[in-house]
């Protein structure tokens, strides 16, 4: 349960960079409290994304994962991010990303984040 709410921190902390960075990812919503709420939300629908769908995708993207190199992550990466925002949009959470290329950038900025928040923060494993 601990690793769960660490990860989940972690993604809500690397979406968070994400929305200060990028000017085309948007927390919207009226006081802190509730951008911080969604953003835990949106955190765990995130986390649901990428145990779900992107295990299922990277199988599938295989021959292209060899041809590029491993380039191809970014793109799913992105995907992922669009997905969320798409899903975060059917649950009223106000979270959104517009466009693939920012999605792109939002992608590389949240998986830097996560990986550097993973190593500082406490873990069970």
């Amino acid at each position: 349960m601990k690793n769960f709410l660490v990860k989940t921190l972690a993604n809500a902390g690397a979406l968070g960079v994400a929305v200060w960075l990028v000017k085309d990812i948007t927390l919207s919503g009226g006081s802190t409290a509730h951008k911080v709420l969604t953003l835990i939300l949106v955190a765990l629908v995130f986390g649901l994304v990428n145990w779900l769908v992107k295990p299922v995708v990277k199988v599938l993207s295989f021959p292209l994962f060899i041809l590029t190199l491993g380039l191809i992550t970014l793109v799913i990466n992105a995907l992922m991010l669009l997905l969320t925002s798409w899903l975060a949009g059917k649950l009223s959470l106000d979270f959104h990303v517009h466009g693939f290329w920012t999605a792109v950038l939002g992608g590389l900025i949240v998986s830097i984040v996560s990986w550097a928040l993973h190593v500082v923060l406490p873990d069970d494993e």
